[in-house]
């Protein structure tokens, strides 16, 4: 109640916005997924509720769609332009591909010092089954129109212009990463090879340019702020169905292409 006395100095506040899963368009927000559909209104009421003084992002992912990782990280950049509201990231386990993507849509990003962070870069994995249907008999039967509608089709032999097309996307893919980390990073950045996909942890991390340094959220805001910062924690809610169950068998099967994006960090 005394915040809100005219002639009291109210205390700093400090939104924290978790940002945690990977990153996908579709699903549902209990499902820890990330994407703007889902996390918008989110992120508008962490720079709105209760007159913040900043917004601290609490990162921990490991990438994935490209499109939804800028588009939520553009939604960070206009609210912070909008509101005059400065941000600052803070990594846990991971951010990497889609996951730094988010993080440097702060104005600085402090890591653990086992926080891996980077990969930036773009993969595109899938299988052939070509063997697999001659030895069991099995003939593919498609008709399209258009030479390639069914490019990269995974029950006929690899071509290679579909690989050249593929790789030529993902270069335009890559490029607008790049851009994203060099306009948001700037001179801070120091290094030859922080585009390969390459991962750095903790203080390697800060040495090459892509964190300001080693640090924890609160006692971090707490020394920009004062030690009498509060703050107010914005993140997904677990829906009634996944509290009692209902949803583990769906939860289940979707999570195997998420848990393959956490294994490459070793998570």
């Amino acid at each position: 109640m005394i915040n809100w006395l005219p002639f009291v100095k109210k205390s700093p506040r400090v939104s924290v916005l978790r940002l945690s899963g990977t990153i996908a368009s579709g699903g549902r927000f209990s499902s820890g997924n990330l994407n703007d559909a889902m996390i918008g209104n989110l992120v508008e009421r962490a720079f709105s509720r209760g007159k913040p003084d900043a917004v601290a992002l609490l990162v921990n992912s490991p990438g994935g769609s490209p499109v939804q990782s800028s588009l939520i990280a553009a939604r960070i950049r206009r609210l912070a332009d909008e509101k005059s509201l400065p941000v600052y990231a803070f990594v846990e386990d991971v951010a990497a591909s889609g996951g730094y993507w988010l993080a440097t849509a702060a104005d600085e990003i402090f890591v653990d010092a086992s926080s891996i962070v980077g990969s930036i870069g773009v993969i595109s994995a899938s299988f052939g089954f070509t063997g697999f249907m001659e030895q069991h008999g099995i003939e593919r039967r498609v008709h399209t129109a258009g030479k390639d509608k069914s490019m990269l089709d995974p029950f006929r032999p690899e071509r290679a212009g579909d690989v050249k097309r593929v790789k030529a996307l993902q270069q335009q893919i890559h490029d607008s990463f790049i851009n994203q980390v060099k306009i948001r990073r700037g001179k801070r950045l120091n290094g030859d090879d922080l585009f390969t996909g390459e991962i750095w942890v903790g203080e390697k991390a800060v040495e090459v340019g892509l964190a300001d340094g080693i640090g924890h959220l609160v006692p971090k805001m707490k020394e920009v702020f004062g030690d009498k910062t509060r703050f107010n924690v914005f993140g997904p809610r677990k829906s009634i169905l996944r509290r009692f169950g209902a949803e583990i068998v769906s939860d289940a099967l979707g999570s195997v292409e998420d848990r393959a994006l956490w294994a490459q960090f070793g998570l």
